[in-house]
């Protein structure tokens, strides 16, 4: 068993460059030929249905109002009631045909089953589920105090996403329907200072690729990895705690336009704003590099804890 281990560790490397290198320029043909398909195929969601969590300020908020201008019937999650409230009033405005709000912790199992089930009571389908609520800790890892306070993270940016698919997932089967998945680009990225919040977001990425072979072509998913977009999130104390206070702040109105005309198209992945993919290529080619400067950049003073919620 060794010896074939041993065989395949000198003849598999070459074998594969071999293979990417004949077969390259045929992909990259492909793949700019489904990009262009997928442009002029877009979907229109006026009178469809989209639930989005996290709905109550920030990306959630935008989307609201983003799908609202095109006319999708919105189902809005989030804590916090009066906030939705208001969002929905807006996104009534702004010309959603029928919207509802659905008080909820996405953190509890049970309140995800409800507002799945409320929204399909309600419209009779679901089109859109966009997983988008999620909170971040800024803290050093070794400054924890409570270790066991991190698995906040978790049950809400990992398992909140985790449950509300686990219930649309029958719905959405039913209409061809998407999952946007409102990731990080701290979960592809080296993230000191948000170190767990960086591990929620990229098990959120690996649970979505694994699903969306699981799924085929039953279910659309589409993984957003934004950088810093204005939010109760990325301003103020908790920019500053981040370090990232010289770093562009992308408009949440433009995030939001770009992540649904993504979903409309069926993109598989979205980087936004996209340049800041070309870190993403650093950290891929020159990992030893990234991490020396993103160390000298960051830790030039120790960090007290603050978390706040999205």
């Amino acid at each position: 068993m060794d010896l074939i281990h041993k065989v395949m560790n000198i003849v598999l490397p070459p074998i594969t460059l071999t293979l990417i290198l004949l077969f390259l320029p045929s992909f990259l043909v492909f793949k700019f030929i489904s990009c262009i398909k997928r442009y002029i195929t877009s979907e229109r969601v006026a009178g469809k249905v989209v639930l989005i969590t996290g709905a109550s300020s920030g990306i959630g908020e935008y989307l609201a109002y983003e799908y609202a201008r095109r006319g999708a019937c919105l189902a809005l999650a989030a804590r916090r009631e009066e906030r939705l409230r208001a969002v929905a009033d807006k996104a009534r405005m702004l010309g959603s045909p029928d919207v509802i709000v659905i008080s909820t912790d996405i953190s509890k199992v049970e309140d995800c089953e409800r507002f799945i089930t409320k929204a399909v009571n309600h419209f009779g389908r679901l089109d859109h589920l966009v997983n988008n609520a999620g909170i971040i800790q800024i803290d050093m890892f070794e400054h924890c105090k409570e270790i066991s306070d991190c698995a906040v993270l978790m049950d809400i940016n990992f398992w909140g996403s985790v449950y509300g698919t686990y219930f649309a997932v029958p719905h959405l089967r039913k209409t061809q329907g998407k999952i946007i998945v409102i990731s990080s680009a701290a979960g592809r990225f080296p993230c000191p200072r948000a170190s767990i919040y960086g591990a929620s977001k990229a098990a959120l990425i690996s649970l979505y690729e694994s699903l969306r072979i699981e799924f085929g072509s039953d279910i659309g998913i589409t993984i957003v990895t934004p950088g810093l977009v204005k939010s109760e999130m990325t301003t103020g104390e908790l920019r500053s705690k981040a370090k990232v206070e010289s770093l562009p702040v992308e408009s949440t109105e433009d995030c939001a336009k770009a992540i649904v005309d993504s979903a409309c198209r069926g993109d598989r992945y979205l980087v936004e704003p996209s340049w800041v993919g070309i870190v993403f290529l650093f950290k891929l080619l020159c990992p030893e590099v990234l991490e020396w400067c993103v160390h000298g950049l960051l830790f030039s003073s120790a960090p007290r804890n603050l978390k706040k919620a999205a």
